[in-house]
């Protein structure tokens, strides 16, 4: 079961926790992880991207030259692929790219996402995340205290709190989460996994057996 120690914004050692060999000490599961990262990236892509056919240009229906005599190639239409302004001879077309994973496979995925960070040592387990005001600055200062400053960092939060959200999203390079919005992705692409106590026994409660 891991262990690990409990901080203040400030950076200092207040406790310690222990967390759910089932969620945060599994063995990550590599080709997992891989599914799980290809299936969030593919899904993020729109699939609008289109080209036009020799069909689909304007033009071209009148034949440029004659077939025969005049020393030249055989040319049927000016909108041919081989023409500047031609038509596109197996370009892109509307597609989708969504790819579906079952239950099991995403939250085995996420599970070793989480595992893999306690055993990098790159999650941070803070006692409470929470501000009075907006204020930026606040943030930047506990980043800094926690070693999170100038790195890519993703935040979890118990519950939404305009305040805390307000005060983290315009920071470069931070991300905000909720134990319920998690994403493999996400988790694996941060330097500074930090979490609410709060937040880590909820996250543990959504991936328990």
């Amino acid at each position: 079961m891991p262990t690990l120690k409990v901080v203040d914004m400030a950076g200092k050692e207040v406790g310690d926790i222990s967390l759910s060999d089932y969620v945060f000490g599994i063995e990550p599961n590599a080709a997992v992880l891989h599914a799980a990262v290809r299936a969030y990236l593919m899904n993020q892509r729109q699939g609008t991207h289109s080209t036009l056919t020799r069909s689909e240009v304007s033009g071209g229906g009148r034949k440029p030259w004659r077939q025969k005599g005049t020393g030249r190639a055989r040319q049927g239409s000016i909108r041919a692929p081989q023409w500047t302004h031609g038509g596109i001879a197996h370009g892109p077309k509307p597609r989708s790219y969504r790819i579906t994973l079952n239950k099991k496979v995403r939250r085995l995925a996420m599970r070793s996402a989480l595992s893999a960070k306690v055993a990098g040592g790159e999650i941070v387990v803070v006692d409470a995340i929470k501000t009075n005001e907006f204020k930026t600055k606040t943030m930047v200062a506990m980043l800094r205290a926690l070693g999170a400053e100038d790195k890519k960092a993703l935040v979890v939060i118990p519950e939404p709190d305009e305040k805390v959200i307000a005060s983290l999203r315009n920071i470069e390079g931070v991300k905000i989460a909720l134990p319920g919005t998690l994403n493999t992705y996400d988790i694996l692409n941060c330097d500074k996994f930090i979490v609410s106590e709060a937040a880590a026994r909820k996250i543990e409660e959504v991936y328990a057996e």
